[in-house]
């Protein structure tokens, strides 16, 4: 990882929007040589994804919730299907495999009580290998977002 790329990284976390004749006169190189770049780094997974951040109240999801989940075993199967059971759930937002005195900690997005229930129902109370889950309401979003800082120099004017 040299400069060049940790210039490019920070500037498309930012705005992922920009286009390589703007990151290539930003950094001062050719457009197709931020593009190459670019395409390299996400082919090597160093950049994730390319997304736009969503307000969840734009869409109607009033009520965010942060649920602990602790299982009953620590088996790799029952971890697994887990997993995969939140992946497969458009309600969460983010799903953590941690240490500690819980397993997991999800982030869920929801239109109403109503629906964190259907979705409780189904995920967490029919799930045989929940031992508890502790459900927190978020009152205030005060930060979201995925930028890692990249403590770089880049002369860019904020926008």
């Amino acid at each position: 990882m040299d400069k060049i790329n940790l210039k490019l990284l920070k500037l498309v976390q930012k705005d992922n929007r920009l286009t390589a004749e703007q990151l290539g006169e930003i950094i001062g190189l050719s457009p197709s040589a931020c593009q190459k770049r670019l395409t390299r780094m996400r082919s090597e997974g160093i950049i994730e994804a390319d997304v736009s951040v969503i307000s969840p109240k734009a869409l109607g999801l009033t009520l965010t919730m942060i649920v602990n989940v602790t299982l009953k075993r620590e088996q790799p199967q029952i971890i697994d299907q887990f997993k995969q059971s939140m992946r497969e759930s458009d309600e969460v937002m983010q799903c953590f495999c941690v240490t500690g005195n819980t397993d997991f900690v999800v982030i869920v997005n929801a239109l109403d009580m109503e629906h964190f229930d259907k979705f409780a129902q189904t995920f967490l109370y029919g799930n045989p290998h929940i031992r508890h889950f502790e459900t927190s309401i978020v009152i205030d979003r005060v930060k979201t977002g995925f930028n890692i800082n990249i403590d770089i120099d880049i002369d860019i004017e904020d926008n």
